[in-house]
């Protein structure tokens, strides 16, 4: 007796659901890849599961193919995204599906990279394999925004983060600013930076702060050298700064560090997606770079962490952005919010 649609579709998400808790494992590790999750089930049963854990090893599917091992004949595949069909730096997963006689795939949503967009299941269903598509999509996607947004627009995702009081200010008149927000928010940004192939900031942040901008957490679930450290690249149209390892600036230190000089922030964003495969931008910068990246529409998210604390109207001020009028203004809708310690985190989407 068939399985009743109903039934089937509360499955598929069930097991699905699964899939994605596996490519979270890999959210922190897999760039630029995107973090992909597969399970195999079959009669109802977990039998394979896996993910992709860093670029050049085996992707989610073959995990999880080893995992099964002869138990994948004829089992279900639930894959977040999917498969690929061209051998890159690994054999195509497609392949790896269709040789291990899985008779059923059930993906997230179809792979934008333009190696792949759909042909992984052409060659599936070539295979007379039984595929479903758009299960659970949306949660799926919410792990690879960055890279799908490169792959479909040749633009990366940017994250936009800022640190204020509830009168929307950044630092004192002098500059002081350490800390406005708790212990407990700054480690929280230790997230966003874990999740992103680039870190902006500008040339007055590094001469007044002097940050670092690595990963250094040790709560994100795994070893901090295991996440691959983010290019970090200083808007710096004066040329105030340059690689000096005797420098008293960490970022001067690393060799790495990308220096911009260029007025052009969207030829940058092209730049990083193009030439160092960035698809994640965090940007932590002083008033003016934030005001350049919001009028300049070029914030996909906007993070707010908003400590409770007033710094008077001589401080310094979120955003460099002087509309005219109310009509210049730039609106948001909220995403969402949380407490983290004493403060407020506040992800806000452009409208």
């Amino acid at each position: 007796m068939p399985i009743p649609n109903h039934v089937q579709d509360a499955q598929d998400c069930y097991f699905m659901m699964l899939a994605i808790e596996q490519a979270k494992r890999g959210q922190y590790t897999a760039r630029p890849n995107p973090a992909v999750g597969c399970i195999l089930v079959q009669a109802g049963e977990v039998v394979g599961q896996g993910f992709h854990p860093q670029a050049g090893q085996p992707h989610a599917e073959v995990f999880a193919l080893r995992d099964a091992g002869v138990r994948a004949a004829g089992a279900t595949a639930y894959v977040t995204l999917e498969p690929c069909s061209h051998t890159g730096r690994t054999p195509p997963c497609a392949r790896a599906l269709i040789d291990a006689g899985i008779k059923r795939i059930v993906i997230a949503g179809l792979d934008p990279n333009p190696q792949v967009a759909g042909r992984g299941v052409s060659l599936l269903e070539q295979a007379s394999i039984d595929v479903t598509v758009g299960i659970l999509n949306t949660q799926a996607e919410a792990l690879n925004q960055g890279f799908l947004k490169a792959m479909r627009t040749q633009m990366p995702y940017v994250r936009l983060k800022i640190a204020t009081s509830l009168d929307g200010r950044t630092a004192m008149a002098s500059g002081e600013s350490k800390w406005i927000t708790s212990a407990a928010a700054r480690a929280d940004v230790q997230t966003l930076r874990a999740q992103s192939g680039t870190i902006i900031t500008g040339s007055a942040t590094v001469i007044a702060d002097n940050p670092q901008l690595n990963v250094r957490s040790t709560q994100l679930g795994i070893p901090p050298e295991q996440i691959p450290t983010p290019v970090v690249v200083v808007l710096d149209r004066r040329a105030r700064l340059a690689h000096d390892l005797q420098s008293d600036y960490h970022l001067c230190r690393r060799t790495d560090t990308i220096y911009w000089r260029e007025d052009n922030l969207l030829m940058l964003l092209k730049t990083l997606v193009r030439e160092y495969q960035c698809y994640d931008v965090l940007v932590e910068a002083g008033a003016s770079v934030a005001g350049s990246f919001l009028s300049q529409q070029l914030v996909d998210e906007l993070i707010v962490y908003q400590a409770p604390c007033l710094l008077g109207s001589q401080a310094r001020a979120m955003v460099d952005f002087n509309p005219l009028s109310l009509a210049q203004q730039l609106r948001f809708d909220y995403h969402s919010h949380e407490q983290i310690g004493p403060d407020i985190k506040l992800t806000l989407l452009p409208l």
